[in-house]
């Protein structure tokens, strides 16, 4: 059973955001580029072009 503000939290905006602490109890990546992706998934990318500019 999911637990608000443990597993996930709701935005300004109403959306559903999963916290690290679910994302490490699911065990895996999803590879959605998630906020709090505790494998780093997509963020490489994001600091190369930030680095470019």
């Amino acid at each position: 059973m999911l637990q608000e503000n443990i597993d996930y939290y709701i935005n300004e905006d109403g959306n559903f955001v999963f916290t690290e602490a679910y994302h490490l109890k699911r065990g895996y990546c999803c590879k959605n580029k998630c906020l709090h992706c505790p494998w780093n998934y997509g963020k490489a990318e994001d600091d190369e072009q930030i680095e470019n500019k």
